[in-house]
């Protein structure tokens, strides 16, 4: 190892932790070239392909390699946060047709295609160079929305050429779509408040309806990690890489392949982006449908969009000098303290949001990063729950239960499009969202603002 192995979770989440490969994994990525610091892992981190999820890892440019398996196959899967001023109390049995009506309005399910007719391959080469910014052109949300989003939606260094024909042919019908799995799309309510001054810059205050859109780059950015692992596989050995899993199959950062992995990764982030932005337009547009008004009457706005599986070129302290480092997060969302340029200007004084879903029946959270975080995680707080359960496990604990009745007998209005996929995704199937978040307060990487209650969930 060239460097130590640093897990950050309470005693309760290592007796988890311990029940899969996860912990050697993170002591295999301290073993690849150019690593700096440490091999971190935070507190809902789980199995992965190669590096665990929940994994985090920065490498210098000059020696350092890029690892498709330490961003994982969905590319920029990540979660989206909208607020409304609307008050829980008023929806009343309105509840259950918004529910009902943002399965209607959002395409989900394996296969599912886009509210946006299949993009030309015109039109696809912009999205992948642009992200966020294009649908908001074409008319699906405001400009407003980039500025609350990480990166403002669009990674630069994107090459809408890198990417394979087969990954475009995949991406071009799904723009605007769920998907399946562990993707939802969650109507919640403010439940408490622990922040106060985090929570009025985000627009956050008890008893309010928000929504949380969990999703990313679909079948494009799963078919440019498939490339990438194929065309890596073949060119490792020319660059003597010793690898203690094959998994984690690496080049470096400054190789042909290195630099042709990260031009198609940016653009598939970039994808996820703008996908995530169609969705917002059409849950915005439910929201519409069902409860009258338009976005300003309904204070529908966005309190920001977050990445988990992503690498990018960032400058943190390294053995106490500012150095560029290509930071892996894989399930891991970034969480920079306050005063960061990269944290939004309206953000800046308190820190950049961190939102970190739980499960359909649990809390979700929303948090800010710490100082300490930029100190010790380069600027990393925890992704979510994290899976207990693999999907084939949950199916043989909750196959014959009905889940959606469950929930519902919680006050939880469930729409979902596969019995199979609730099963995969009931709460058993997590950790808890409170211990995770819990473990990074008391390591000192995030300061809670809010938890939000789930009402109703969208489910593939």
């Amino acid at each position: 190892m060239r460097v130590p192995a640093r897990i950050y979770a309470s005693d309760a989440l290592m007796e988890q932790i311990r029940g899969d490969e996860s912990l050697e994994q993170a002591c295999n990525v301290a073993h690849l070239p150019g690593i700096v610091t440490a091999s971190l892992a935070m507190p809902d981190m789980h199995e992965g392909y190669g590096f665990p999820i929940g994994g985090v890892a920065a490498f210098t440019l000059d020696e350092g390699i890029v690892s498709p398996g330490g961003v994982g196959y969905d590319i920029n899967c990540g979660v989206r946060l909208m607020r409304t001023d609307l008050r829980a109390s008023e929806l009343g049995e309105r509840l259950t047709r918004l529910v009902h009506q943002l399965q209607r309005d959002i395409p989900a399910g394996v296969g599912s295609e886009g509210a946006i007719k299949k993009l030309s391959d015109k039109e696809l080469s912009e999205v992948l160079r642009r992200g966020a910014a294009w649908p908001v052109e074409q008319g699906w949300g405001e400009p407003e929305d980039l500025l609350t989003t990480e990166a403002e939606g669009c990674l630069p260094g994107a090459d809408p050429d890198a990417v394979s024909p087969r990954a475009r042919e995949r991406g071009a019908p799904q723009l605007g779509t769920l998907g399946s799995g562990n993707h939802f799309a969650e109507v919640q309510v403010v439940d408490e408040v622990l922040f106060p001054e985090a929570a009025t810059a985000f627009g956050l205050a008890e008893g309010l309806v928000t929504v949380l859109l969990h999703s990313g780059s679909r079948g494009l950015g799963y078919q440019v990690c498939d490339d990438a692992l194929a065309t890596m596989a073949k060119a490792a050995a020319r660059y003597g890489l010793q690898l203690p899993d094959r998994q984690l199959v690496s080049v470096p950062v400054s190789s042909r392949e290195g630099a042709r992995y990260l031009a198609a990764m940016r653009a598939a982030a970039n994808f996820a982006w703008a996908n995530r932005q169609v969705m917002m337009a059409l849950i915005e547009q439910a929201f519409i449908r069902v409860l009258g008004g338009n976005r300003r009457t309904l204070g529908f706005q966005l309190v920001y969009d977050v990445a988990h599986n992503i690498a990018k070129v960032e400058e943190h302290l390294v053995d106490g000098r500012p150095t560029q480092v290509l930071v892996h997060r894989k399930g891991a969302t970034r969480a920079f303290s306050a005063g960061h340029p990269e944290v939004p200007a309206a953000y800046r004084h308190v820190g950049q949001p961190v939102l970190i879903p739980g499960d359909m029946g649990r809390a979700s959270f929303v948090c800010v990063g710490t100082p300490r975080a930029m100190d010790e995680t380069f600027g990393t707080a925890a992704h979510g729950a994290g899976r207990t359960l693999s999907r084939t496990a949950a199916r043989k604990v909750g196959g014959n239960r009905n889940i959606a009745k469950e929930l519902e007998a919680k006050g939880i209005v469930v729409a979902a499009r596969s019995r199979k996929t609730l099963a995969e995704e009931m709460p058993e199937a997590y950790k808890d969202a409170s211990q995770v978040v819990a473990a990074l307060e008391e390591a000192g990487i995030a300061r809670v603002v809010a938890r939000l209650r789930p009402l109703g969930v969208v489910k593939g």
